[in-house]
């Protein structure tokens, strides 16, 4: 699977967003997609991971390790920092908080659409998991 190469300092939310706030649970970057644990701490998701991994919040703002704030984007138009493809809908990868164009879901992963690009750089967060695995 190839995911988008995201340049964490360059990731930034833009005005209007919806954003939340809480901890990591482990070592995130910003601009990887996070999901909530039960205890209520941002982890990374992963479309082949257990349910829970599989129905991500949004994308982390900034970095952070294990108990370290975290903001989130959870819809809106986001600067992903880095170089994406006008009209294409990118989706959760396999690889932990990674996001990857649909060409790139392999076959058993589960398809859970992030967003659309509308610009080279900007993604327009619009979170769907479908709950239904690729063939």
């Amino acid at each position: 699977m190839t995911d988008i190469a995201i340049t964490a300092g360059n990731v930034v939310s833009s005005s209007g967003a919806v954003t939340e706030n809480g901890f990591a649970g482990a070592a995130i970057t910003a601009g990887q997609t996070v999901y909530r644990d039960s205890a209520g701490l941002y982890q990374l998701a992963d479309s082949n991971g257990a349910a829970a991994l599989r129905v991500p919040r949004g994308i982390a703002l900034n970095s952070a390790g294990a108990n370290q704030p975290l903001a989130v984007q959870s819809r809106g138009d986001i600067n992903i920092g880095a170089t994406l493809t006008a009209g294409v809908t990118y989706y959760l990868s396999d690889t932990p908080g990674g996001i990857c164009p649909l060409a790139d879901v392999g076959s058993g992963e589960y398809a859970c659409i992030i967003g659309i690009a509308k610009t080279t750089a900007i993604l327009s967060i619009g979170i769907n998991a479908s709950g239904a695995t690729l063939s």
